[in-house]
């Protein structure tokens, strides 16, 4: 990356990576993995049906104890009613947690009262609380069991309670620019906060992408760049690609991408340096990113 990059867009690739947040899964060795991460930088904890809430909590705490910035994930059909999601904001709140990033979530049935991200910001709306900011999904490449019409009316209706949004992965540039632009077209506004995923190795990434359901994004890879091949040879996805095919349009007002977000499947060593590398930091104690 560096001064070869075309039409000057190396400082804002270098910005974006500073400002990035690193996503982190709160498997049981939760701690370990935070500790690659510099205190001061941004970390969102995720919520599934396989760990539940409390571990993404219980991960939130120690996070935000430990000096990091924490947007923990919150899914809406593992919350059972407003008693249990007033509950949960307090809890957050005592732990000093100011940022919140709401989805609906994976669980095939509903834990209570709650379908839908929409749904439990209806009533998060109700509830006294201290979150600086508040983000939400979206698929630019479609939602396996969404229409594309019900995800547009979904992120408008979300617009009003949030404050950016966090695309799915997606590898195909052209895709993802085509829905950027239709949605502002449509109305939507919200900051985009670009969805990368960390590097690993390509075989680890083509299982990950088919298992949440970005196949037709991975054909476009594997199309372009011989992710297959690459595969075979055990390389390394490496994401910066993404960020030059982009290009210029990184810096648009009207596409208004604003931070980047590292999947990073907890390949969190791996995300951290690329981060620092991408940024242009040279020590390994710098912070990624102290930014809100």
């Amino acid at each position: 990356m560096g001064s070869r990059d075309p039409g000057g867009i190396s400082p804002r690739v270098r910005a974006l990576a500073l400002g990035a947040k690193i996503e982190i899964i709160p498997t049981r060795d939760f701690a370990r993995r935070l500790a690659v991460v510099p205190r001061g930088a941004t970390v969102t904890i995720t919520c599934s049906p396989k760990f539940g809430v409390e571990r993404t909590l219980a991960a939130a705490e120690l996070a935000a104890g430990d000096g990091y910035r924490v947007v923990p994930h919150l899914a809406a059909r593992q919350v059972a009613d407003e008693v249990e999601l007033k509950r949960l904001v307090g809890r957050l709140a005592g732990a000093g947690v100011r940022d919140l990033y709401v989805i609906g979530g994976d669980a095939p049935v509903p834990a209570g009262i709650f379908s839908s991200a929409a749904e439990l910001l209806d009533s998060l709306g109700g509830i006294e609380h201290d979150f600086a900011s508040i983000g939400v999904a979206c698929y630019p490449e479609g939602h396996p069991h969404i229409a594309e019409p019900d995800l547009t009316r979904a992120l408008l209706r979300k617009q009003p309670a949030a404050d950016y949004m966090v695309n799915q992965i997606c590898f195909d540039v052209g895709a993802l620019l085509g829905w950027l632009r239709a949605a502002r077209a449509a109305g939507i506004g919200l900051p985009l906060h670009l969805g990368l995923a960390a590097p690993m190795q390509v075989r680890k990434l083509v299982e990950l992408s088919l298992k949440i359901g970005v196949g037709s994004s991975l054909r476009f890879l594997t199309k372009q760049h011989g992710l297959l091949g690459q595969a075979l040879r055990g390389a390394s996805y490496q994401p910066e690609q993404l960020l030059l095919d982009i290009g210029a349009e990184l810096a648009s007002p009207e596409l208004n991408i604003e931070r980047l977000h590292l999947f990073s499947f907890n390949q969190v060593a791996a995300g951290v340096d690329w981060l620092r590398r991408t940024a242009g930091e040279a020590g390994p104690e710098g912070p990624i990113s102290t930014a809100g």
